[in-house]
C-alpha cells in the first residue's frame, strides 16, 4: 500500500468530517493515536473536547447555541485496562461496556450501525489500541450503509498485529465535502507518524481546514511504561 502524507491528504479535503489516526512513532517507542472532528453548522462547530478521568469527552462551547445533543455529544475516548478506544460517537460507550463483559471489538460493533442522519448516512468509525508488556497492536472499524442505502450495513474491520515504527492508518467518515456528504471507501489509509507529540498534533491541527475544523486529540502511550502523554486543541473555547 502506497504510504500517505497525512497533512497532505488532510490538506486537499476541505471536509473529511471526523477522522482516527492509529499507529507506532518512528523511533518505535509509542502507541500513537489522534481523533479530530470537523463541522459545517453552528451546532456541530459548538463544541469542546473535555478530560474526563478515563478519557475525553465533547461539550458546548456554548451551551445557550446547542439545538441537538444527538450525534454530537459522547465521549470518543475512553480506557479499559490496557486497552485505549477512539470513536467518532457513542459507540464508544458500547464497545467499553461490552468489552468489560469480554466480547470482542468486533463483537460489540455488531450492535451497532451506521449514524441515523439521513440522507448522509454517516459511518460509524472505531479504533482499539492494545498495549501491553511492551507489545502494542490495534485496529479499525467501519459501520457504513452500502452506497448509500439505509437497508444494508456493512461492517468492516481492520487488524494489525505487528504494527511498524513510524507507520500507522487514517481513517475518517467522509471523501470529501458535498450535499449529500460521500462516505469513505476503501481500507484505512497508511500513513507517516513522527516521533513528537507537538510536531504530531500541530501538523495535524494546521492541515485541517480552517473553516471547518473543531477540535484535536493526540496521545503518545510509551509501549514499555504504558504511561500515556495527551494533548488537546480546541478552535473554539468555553
Amino acid at each position: 500500500m502506497k504510504t500517505l502524507d497525512i497533512y497532505e491528504e488532510l490538506k486537499i479535503n476541505s471536509y473529511p468530517g471526523r477522522g482516527i489516526v492509529i499507529g507506532k512513532s518512528a523511533d518505535g517507542k509509542s502507541a500513537v493515536t489522534a481523533y479530530f472532528i470537523m463541522g459545517r453548522s453552528v451546532n456541530s462547530r459548538n463544541r469542546v473536547f473535555t478530560e474526563t478521568a478515563d478519557g475525553i469527552r465533547t461539550e458546548a462551547a456554548d451551551p445557550s447555541k446547542l439545538s441537538d445533543p444527538h450525534l454530537i455529544i459522547y465521549a470518543p475516548v475512553r480506557v479499559l485496562g490496557n486497552k485505549t478506544i477512539v470513536t467518532n460517537g457513542d459507540q464508544t460507550d458500547t464497545i467499553y461496556e461490552l468489552m468489560d463483559k469480554q466480547q470482542t471489538f468486533e463483537q460489540s460493533l455488531r450492535t451497532r450501525e451506521y449514524e441515523d442522519d439521513a440522507p448522509n448516512y454517516t459511518p460509524r468509525i472505531s479504533g482499539i489500541m492494545h498495549v501491553e508488556n511492551g507489545t502494542f497492536n490495534y485496529a479499525l472499524s467501519i459501520l457504513k450503509s452500502a452506497d448509500g442505502n439505509p437497508d444494508s450495513v456493512e461492517r468492516f474491520t481492520f487488524a494489525y498485529g505487528t504494527p511498524v515504527a513510524g507507520f500507522g492508518h487514517f481513517i475518517h467518515t467522509y471523501m470529501g465535502d458535498g450535499n449529500t456528504l460521500p462516505s469513505f471507501e476503501g481500507e484505512p489509509k497508511k500513513v507517516t507518524v513522527p516521533n513528537d507529540i507537538d510536531e504530531f498534533a500541530d501538523g495535524l491541527w494546521n492541515a485541517l481546514n480552517e473553516d471547518n475544523k473543531v477540535s484535536l486529540f493526540v496521545r503518545y502511550i510509551d509501549i514499555a511504561t504504558g504511561k500515556a502523554q495527551s494533548k488537546i486543541i480546541n478552535k473554539y473555547t468555553k
